[in-house]
């Protein structure tokens, strides 16, 4: 059931693309599915942990809300956020290896870090049919039974049942640990909560923000006539203040410069050029970056990611995702989709945008053999950041910076202390974004087993590889997708093992999952320099 049948839509279709349309229930054809380990969302930390599943013998199944696996890994996020190679390990290391062999890398490893979305899934899809694993697609969670602290059985809209004694929840949205009743978080906690310094309300960041004045009035100078769209004049608030706001998210947009390779950027339905008049504002004031993280890929391909004041970041648009119901996500998707796509047909074809610029944008457009359902659109939406677990372990900072060494390691991280802007505010007069924070760690760090498992109290089954138990900040550095495939592989073997020794998940010898662990390729401990 790898493979996708009847699924795909029409080439252009882009009125057609959608994050959710609602499952008909029919009790006839509603299929009952019994596993060893039930994974919610086809991510790569959900294949990682199939993968692994298997290996170990266990009889696992994915159920993935999408028509597609992957996650970002294979929607255009081609350029991946390393961190450090060395401390990649395991089924991470193997797929990166896997496209370095596709690509005949020429690294000392053998491994490839650039590359296209439709090679990335063609190798995921290979992955689960090699291994017999079944995904099913369109599966939009409804509920969960519970008993005894132990999930039972997952119902979806379309009436499908998935029973299992042991449950990932490897969904960027952690809706299943919610419906679980596990505890979580959702926007920025406050530096006092977790004696940090980088949480919460942030300003000062030089990156990503406004590199000359830029008025925030519909007529400039005149407060009364209101301010353009995308800007507020909410609070700025205190640095380190904790709030509610969530980092901007987007699309990683895959373009293609080779002529022979490139569909125009479709104007979006309802299309309206004044939504962009910040971004032309910004570029008449000398600024023109907006396309700046275009990073080449193979075969003359990029992978397009938010850069300075104005881009594909859409700031403060993103707040309810975390917790809404599907139909208003579908709502803040549509948004998304049409706030991104208007962007580049802005930048392309209106007359306000000085020529040089319409002609750089010109030179790429969306790739013909990429995302082929959707004319060339990618079909996730980059949710950089929605629930975060509360367990027994919280990642923080400190860990981070080493001041804090958990010692049940699973996996490192090493990425910056990243966090993309979450409000775009009028201060003095002026445009400011705030938010965006990007602080090295100083190396690779262990990540906690007890930071993917639930307090025991709330739930002995359950394993959360993705929406892991951070503050916000550490969730910036951890959030990369070799980590999370990581995090998945790990959650797996802890769940085989706890199941062969028939004990709860918190009841785990940590000895005998980390014999498991290094035995399987993962690296669990930071080199000192």
């Amino acid at each position: 059931m790898a493979k996708k049948e009847g699924c795909r839509m029409g080439m252009g279709s882009f009125s057609k693309l959608y994050y959710y349309k609602p499952s008909s229930k029919d009790s006839t054809s509603a299929l009952h599915v019994e596993a060893d380990l039930c994974i919610y969302g086809g991510t790569p930390a959900g294949i990682a942990a199939a993968v692994q599943a298997s290996r170990m013998g266990l009889k696992a199944v994915i159920a993935e809300f999408s028509q597609h696996i992957g996650g970002m890994t294979s929607s255009g996020l081609g350029r991946t956020d390393v961190g450090e190679a060395a401390a990649i390990g395991g089924i991470s290391s193997e797929f990166y290896r896997a496209l370095g062999q596709y690509y005949d890398s020429k690294e000392p490893d053998g491994r490839a870090w650039a590359f296209e979305p439709h090679v990335a899934e063609r190798i995921y899809l290979e992955w689960l049919e090699q291994a017999g694993i079944p995904v099913y697609y369109e599966q939009h969670l409804e509920s969960v039974e519970m008993h005894s602290g132990r999930i039972r059985k997952l119902t979806m809209e379309n009436g499908n049942t998935f029973s299992a004694p042991m449950f990932i929840d490897a969904s960027y949205e952690g809706d299943l640990l919610a419906q679980a009743g596990v505890s979580y978080h959702v926007g920025r906690e406050s530096n006092s909560v977790y004696q940090e310094i980088l949480n919460g309300i942030h300003f000062g960041h030089p990156k990503h923000n406004f590199m000359a004045w830029v008025d925030p009035y519909v007529k400039e100078g005149k407060i009364d006539s209101g301010l353009l769209p995308g800007v507020t004049d909410a609070a700025p608030g205190v640095q380190g203040q904790g709030d509610s706001s969530v980092q901007a998210y987007n699309f990683r947009i895959c373009l293609s410069r080779n002529k022979d390779n490139q569909l125009p950027y479709p104007e979006p339905p309802n299309y309206n050029r004044d939504e962009f008049a910040l971004l032309a504002r910004y570029i008449r004031n000398g600024v023109w970056d907006a396309l700046r993280l275009n990073k080449e890929m193979p075969n003359f391909k990029s992978d397009l990611n938010n850069w300075g004041g104005v881009s594909t970041d859409y700031i403060g648009r993103n707040y309810d995702w975390p917790e809404a119901d599907y139909a208003r996500r579908e709502q803040l998707f549509q948004e998304h989709v049409h706030y991104n796509m208007g962007m580049l047909y802005f930048l392309a074809n209106d007359d306000s945008i000085p020529a040089s610029v319409r002609a750089e944008v010109r030179e790429w457009g969306l790739p013909a053999d990429e995302f082929r359902a959707t004319g060339g659109w990618p079909h996730q939406l980059y949710i950089r950041e929605a629930r975060r677990m509360i367990a027994e372990v919280v990642m923080t900072e400190q860990h981070c910076r080493h001041y804090r060494v958990e010692e049940d390691s699973i996996g490192l991280a090493a990425y910056t202390m990243d966090s993309h802007n979450c409000r775009r505010l009028v201060l003095d007069g002026r445009c400011i974004n705030e938010g965006n924070v990007e602080i090295s760690p100083n190396g690779p760090y262990p990540i906690s087993y007890r930071a993917i498992i639930p307090k025991g109290e709330q739930c002995t089954n359950l394993l959360v590889p993705v929406c892991l138990s951070s503050t916000h900040i550490a969730y910036g550095s951890i959030r990369m997708e070799p980590v999370f495939m990581i995090l998945g592989q790990s959650a797996a073997t802890a769940a085989a093992l706890a199941l062969e020794h028939q004990c709860a998940l918190q009841d785990l010898d940590y000895r005998l999952l980390r014999s498991r662990l290094l035995q399987d390729g993962q690296i669990l401990d930071a080199v000192k320099s």
